[in-house]
């Protein structure tokens, strides 16, 4: 299966990715060409549940296929696992309405959902400190107020999964709560689109007193954070999974330029420092691996994985910033211009140190929780 995915992605995603990457109707079309392609094929939705029509693999098998689809950043929509975050939160925390209502048409392809969590005032880090608001609205209901920002795909989706306070002052843990609100509520407004160092896909939105029902709320309300972090998890190692196979992508790129093309003191392969550019991405890659997948095993074992995840999110973001990088500079100049996909991938390396929380926020977190199992002199380091 996993070379199959590769092999889809390879000849059918990579050489669609200008027009998906600008954007528009012929985007579109070409979008919904490759998920017919893939359901055809039998490559559609394969971690999302069997019942509600996907592949019904579980994360550890896939997990195995991530890094081939992931390879391009348009794999996963291609192929139909990008609302796997969603559908697992969902399924997991929403009403028998919402599951009803909307889990077939997400898995199908033909609903699209998003995630808005940050906000332009209040540093990502801190989510206590949310400014939006869902007041309780008279005959049941909420009526949801803010702003957010960074919010992937928001423009094209049916639904978004929005974190606002029901109740409490600010740094009041209990008092967040999420809920789902369809865009074409009255209300909900796309301010504007945010380009990520000149590529598109995230959104500013706004909610001005958007009413949401009763039965939109996922969970028990107030249990905001606990499914956040559930989410994150999860997200942060597919991420990683994908960082992986685009790095993959970078390194097979260099490696390539490097056989083939012949500087003025022969082949780039027999320049020592061009050996060094590749000795040096091989190792980051193959250092990397083992720690996603590492996160990868305790996720799907439900066991407490905030440590290997936070390890796997910092390593697999330096590693792909590190082997474009190499592989930029193995290409010289052709490396800055468009007929790689390598300044695309530069892009998506530096973009990870800052997604789902920085480089800091990890190494803090991470080292502190570690420190805590040393409080006593003959104290046993923890694990997870």
């Amino acid at each position: 299966m996993g070379a199959r995915v590769g092999e889809f992605v390879r000849t059918r995603v990579f050489p669609s990715e200008p027009v998906l990457d600008a954007g528009g109707e012929a985007a579109a079309s070409v979008l919904e060409g490759l998920r017919a392609e893939a359901r055809a094929a039998g490559l559609w939705a394969l971690p999302l549940p069997a019942e509600l029509g996907g592949g019904g693999l579980d994360f550890r098998a896939y997990a195995a296929l991530a890094e081939a689809e992931g390879a391009s950043d348009h794999g996963p929509a291609a192929l139909g696992s990008a609302p796997l975050l969603d559908v697992t939160m969902l399924d997991r925390h929403g009403s028998d309405r919402v599951r009803g209502e909307y889990l077939e048409r997400l898995v199908a392809g033909e609903l699209r959902s998003c995630y808005a969590m940050t906000e332009p005032d209040v540093p990502g880090t801190d989510p206590l400190r949310t400014a939006t608001r869902a007041e309780a609205r008279p005959g049941g209901g909420w009526l949801v107020s803010g702003r957010k920002w960074f919010t992937s795909g928001a423009a094209g989706a049916g639904l978004v999964t929005v974190l606002a306070r029901t109740g409490g002052a600010a740094g009041d843990r209990e008092g967040l709560s999420l809920l789902l609100v369809p865009t074409d509520s009255p209300g909900f407004r796309v301010v504007r689109e945010l380009p990520v160092l000149g590529a598109a896909g995230q959104y500013e939105i706004e909610f001005d007193r958007v009413p949401v029902p009763a039965c939109h709320l996922l969970g028990a309300g107030g249990d905001a954070l606990d499914i956040a972090g559930e989410r994150l998890a999860l997200g942060r190692t597919l991420r990683c999974l994908r960082w992986l196979g685009q790095a993959q992508r970078a390194f097979d790129l260099m490696c390539e330029r490097a056989a083939t093309r012949d500087g003025f003191r022969g082949p780039l392969a027999g320049h020592q420092l061009v050996q060094q550019h590749v000795f040096d991405a091989l190792l980051a890659l193959r250092g990397t691996r083992p720690l996603v997948h590492e996160a990868v095993g305790l996720i799907a074992a439900g066991r407490d994985a905030r440590t290997e995840v936070g390890l796997a999110k910092v390593a697999a973001a330096r590693m792909l910033q590190q082997v474009t990088d190499s592989a930029i500079q193995v290409h010289g100049a052709a490396g800055l211009g468009p007929d790689t996909a390598l300044p695309a991938l530069f892009r998506s390396g530096r973009a990870a140190r800052v997604l789902d929380g920085p480089d800091e926020l990890h190494v803090t977190s991470v080292a502190r929780r570690v420190l805590r199992g040393y409080g006593g002199r003959h104290a046993a380091p923890t694990h997870g």
